[in-house]
Formats: C-alpha cells, structure tokens, sequence
C-alpha cells in the first residue's frame, strides 16, 4: 500500500491470526451516526418546558451559563451568542444581556448524561453534567487514522467500518504480525509517512503506527500500538515489536495506549520503539540507499 511521501507499507503474509448569520461549525458528531444525539429532545427523557428552555436554538446543545437573552426574552448560549448577528428566533439585533432567571433556575434541575442514547445511564446535577460528559466512557472516539485530522467520531464498530471503508486501512486477524516499510529515499524524512494496520485478536481492535519524524535534528523512526477502546481496557494487555538483521535485532515491549490519547501524543511521549536512522539503515542492508525495515510483534492478553 503506497502512503504519501513515496513510502510503502506492507504485510508479508506471515500473520497468524436554519441561516442565523454564522458559519457551519464542526461539532463533536460530525459524520458520526450520532451527530445530533446533543438535541434535548432526544437525550433527556423529562420533557418539560423548563428542559425545553436549556436547548440552545442554534447548537441545540443545554445551555450552562453565561446564558443570553434579546431583547424580546429569546435565549441562546453563550457560544453561539457571540457569533450571530441577530436573535435566531425574532431576528432582532442581539445585546449582551443575561437570563439570570433561566440560570438560576436551571441550578436545580437534574439531567441525563448527553451520551445517554450510547448507553450511559447516569443522572447529575446540572453543574455537574458537563464534568462528567469530559470522561463519560460511552462518549464517541475520535477516528484513530492519524495525520489526516480525520474529524470523524463514532463508537468501535462504526470507526472500524470507516477505517476500511474510508481510509482503506489494512485489516489483519491474529495477534501475531510481520509487516516491512520500504522507502526508496531514506533521507528525506519529512516525506517518510506513517501507515496504519487494524489487528482483531481477544475480541478487540489494536492499531500499529510506524512514523518518521526529527527529534531535534537527529531523524528516527517509531513504532507503536494503540488500542481501539478506553485505557481500563487497554490495560489488560502487553505487546511488543521488534526489527532486526545482520544479526542484531531491537525489541520494545510496551501496553497499548488508548486511542483516547492521540497519535501525536503517543509519538511525543516516545512510548514505542525508537530507531536511529543509520541503525534503520543499517537493518535494511545493501548500500543504505533504500530503507527497508521489517517490523515484527506480538499482541498478547495478561493475566488477570
């Protein structure tokens, strides 16, 4: 499979196993099958008009405070507020006055989790709800596909389809692998992209990254796993990679990260297995003109 740059990734075949006057904004949902699960009329089972009220009419996300009023007493939170230019509701001119009465108001309501259409069951007081939708385990994942800034977001099996649909990723079966990155001009590192791999083993998704990047001005190359759930989960398991030849070999033995944590995250922690380029280099043989390493690991389940 070519990736930009000129580089191949490839397997061996050795795997055992309304217009208010605002611009569109991209939301936590966008092309998601849970784009609108925000709406109160959709997460919240108590239909009352107080609940009716929190829905902002532009976002149709609860309002929190500060939330803002025109003059003819419509509401609208306070992100929204400052980027339209009139009331979405009667089109007048906005201010910048504050519905104290809704916010008060609203301080003694309880709400379902907005994630509750996933799954999540949980009921909190208002000004507790947005803390808790920040860590909520049923919130969507971002699409693990790095270096695209993919803005989609899903539970598993929806980003697994997109994966393969979408992005074209590789999938393998088995926890075992052997996969070789050739690159024709080794020495151009800024044109050395990553690839990306799925694993199914154990009932779950695991992603192989090989990257090329500088690390000050010494280029290296890394290889690292994530895992395709949360990090309780990710937990419960170990892996390791390794390349090699000539009779040498490096080996990095690690945990998954969650793909919770991005790519770039994982890559600027330097949690995975780090190769110099001229041992890089030296592994791909001949006259050190084509880089061509084989990267081997092993995903395995700990015991509890």
């Amino acid at each position: 499979m070519m990736t930009p740059g000129g580089s191949n990734y490839e397997g061996i075949n050795e795997s055992h196993g309304a217009d208010y006057g605002i611009a569109p904004e991209s939301d936590g949902f966008r092309a998601s099958p849970y784009r609108k699960i925000s709406s109160l009329k959709r997460d919240i089972s108590s239909n009352t008009a107080v609940h009716e009220l929190l829905e902002c009419p532009v976002c149709l996300n609860v309002m929190y405070p500060p939330i803002h009023q025109c003059p003819n007493g419509h509401t609208l939170c306070s992100k929204c507020q400052s980027k339209v230019r009139c009331c979405p509701i009667c089109r007048h001119d906005l201010g910048n006055i504050r519905c104290l009465a809704l916010e008060r108001v609203a301080e003694s309501l309880e709400l379902p989790c907005r994630y509750q259409v996933l799954g999540c069951q949980d009921i909190f007081p208002y000004n507790d709800r947005l803390r808790h939708e920040q860590n909520c385990r049923f919130r969507p994942y971002n699409c693990p596909y790095a270096g695209a800034e993919c803005p989609v977001t899903g539970d598993i099996p929806f980003l697994m389809a997109h994966l393969m649909n979408d992005h074209k990723v590789d999938m393998h079966q088995g926890s075992t692998f052997n996969h070789r990155y050739v690159k024709s001009n080794p020495h151009d590192v800024e044109n050395a992209t990553w690839m990306l791999t799925i694993f199914n083993c154990y009932g779950y998704q695991f992603c192989l990254h090989f990257e090329a990047f500088n690390i000050g001005m010494a280029p290296v190359y890394m290889a690292f796993i994530r895992f395709m759930g949360d990090d309780q989960d990710a937990r419960m398991f170990s892996y390791t990679l390794e390349v090699g030849a000539n009779g040498r070999k490096m080996t990095w033995q690690g945990v998954p990260r969650s793909i919770r944590d991005s790519h770039l995250k994982v890559r600027d922690s330097m949690d995975g297995l780090i190769i110099q380029r001229n041992l890089a280099l030296f592994f791909s043989g001949g006259n050190r003109q084509e880089l061509k390493l084989k990267v081997s690991g092993r995903i395995w389940k700990e015991q509890a």
